[in-house]
């Protein structure tokens, strides 16, 4: 606070001495370092409560700026729950039409021509021809 040399002090000690006398300048030194002293705890406690201040005031803006932001969060977060939510939709999806179905089978087995298919569409690739042939024949 105030930066006191040498002889500032011995020039106040010998102008105390001189003003004060010899017989009271002990108990003037004791009450003048007890005002010293508490004027010293007094701007400690002073540049405590502000120092104090200050951080609770960064704190605040640092809450503010969190709270800002916990909004985007929220955001965020709900948004990666639906992706996966849709991500394994997909997933089952595709899983399900990989998977052999019953019915697919049976459709291809009835979509696959037999031998005896073969003979009877051969045959009756043209009604009016096999009608002709019979009716010429009978």
């Amino acid at each position: 606070m105030f930066e006191f040399g040498f002889w500032e002090i011995l020039l106040i000690g010998v102008v105390a001495l001189l003003v004060v006398g010899p017989e009271r300048l002990p108990g003037v030194a004791r009450t003048a370092g007890i005002w010293v002293g508490r004027a010293r705890r007094f701007v400690a406690s002073v540049k405590t409560d502000i120092d104090r201040e200050v951080r609770s005031e960064e704190l605040r803006k640092i809450l503010n700026t969190q709270n800002e932001f916990k909004d985007a969060y929220d955001i965020v977060e709900e948004t990666k729950k639906e992706v996966e939510e849709t991500q394994k939709d997909i997933n089952d999806a595709v899983s399900e039409l990989n998977k052999p179905d019953a019915n697919d089978a049976k459709r291809d087995a009835d979509d696959k021509p037999t031998l005896s298919d073969e003979s009877d569409t051969t045959k009756s690739a043209d009604p009016a021809q096999s009608d002709g042939e019979k009716r010429t024949a009978g």
